[in-house]
């Protein structure tokens, strides 16, 4: 397989203001937060950020910023994904005229699992865009499709300009191993998704990325690169320390997310527009128990 997007590529967060709107100084101050931290690319929009929560007007408006704030010093991830394909193609065309090579597109549920159909829906996607590559992102219900790894492979045979699959159905592991060992040549990768909560199986199963959020991205990248250098000991006891915090990340979702980029000084707001649960104060305490335990914090202020 080839080598193409490689590392920690964490999905930005949308900032907001106290009054609701987009905070667009916060979006530039998370990009350079994610540089600071060694990532080796960003994605904007994706789940993460609320996209769903966002009108055209904003989605387009910040990634306008992050590329700016980027400026070329690593890859940018931009996400598509839509109901109608026109609507994917038009995210597209604002993305590549801002030159962004790389589209996540996640099949909407109403085209349904079968391989054909998806077919014909991304395939109008790729005609309508050939010079970017595609990144099939594999969603678990109930938000995303839960594609077979034998549809996958059907649709990357059909289509190579898909470059790479985000396979983050549960389990990711046995999915990721049948794509890689059914793989085209045209695929360049599969990347890991599910916050990183799974990214020693991934990365050991032939996974060359991972797309998790943004709090903790300095230890994400630890641990790409202590696997990369083949030093799974110490990648595996980082792994073991970020695991309670990724639990909680995992029901508290972008609450979470905000409160740790606050905590380290990233942002000033945490307000959210997707419904998530509320943080209490025993689940702050919770979390910030954590961020002192992995060396964010300190324990006077937890």
């Amino acid at each position: 397989m080839a080598t193409g997007l490689k590392g920690i590529l964490p999905v930005l967060p949308t900032p907001f203001l106290a009054n609701g709107d987009v905070d667009e100084a916060g979006m530039s101050r998370l990009v350079q937060f994610a540089l600071d931290q060694g990532v080796d690319g960003v994605v904007f929009p994706g789940f993460a950020s609320e996209v769903e929560n966002l009108t055209t007007e904003e989605r387009a408006g910040l990634l306008k910023i992050v590329v700016a704030s980027v400026a070329g010093r690593v890859p940018v991830v931009a996400g598509a994904s839509a109901a109608d394909w026109r609507d994917v193609v038009e995210h597209g065309r604002i993305a590549a005229g801002l030159g962004i090579r790389h589209l996540m597109v996640q099949p909407p549920k109403s085209v349904g699992t079968d391989a054909a159909a998806l077919i014909e829906f991304l395939g109008k996607v790729v005609e309508a865009l050939p010079d970017v590559e595609i990144i099939l992102q594999n969603a678990p219900a109930p938000r995303g499709s839960d594609l077979s790894p034998q549809a996958i492979v059907e649709i990357i045979r059909a289509l190579p300009h898909i470059s790479y699959v985000k396979e983050e159905t549960l389990p990711a592991g046995p999915a990721i191993s049948h794509i890689i060992a059914h793989a085209p040549e045209s695929l360049k990768g599969v990347i890991g998704g599910g916050g990183a909560r799974y990214i020693l199986d991934e990365y050991a199963r032939g996974a060359t990325a991972a797309m998790p959020a943004l709090e903790i991205a300095g230890e994400h990248v630890a641990i790409d690169r202590a696997l990369a250098g083949g030093k799974r000991d110490e990648a595996r006891q980082i792994y073991v320390r970020t695991l309670p915090l990724l639990v909680l990340q995992a029901v508290y979702r972008m609450r979470l997310t905000k409160h740790v980029l606050a905590r380290r000084g990233v942002i000033g707001g945490v307000g959210v527009r997707a419904p998530t649960p509320e943080l209490d104060a025993a689940a702050i305490a919770d979390i910030d128990a954590n961020l002192v335990e992995l060396g964010l914090l300190a324990s006077e202020a937890a």
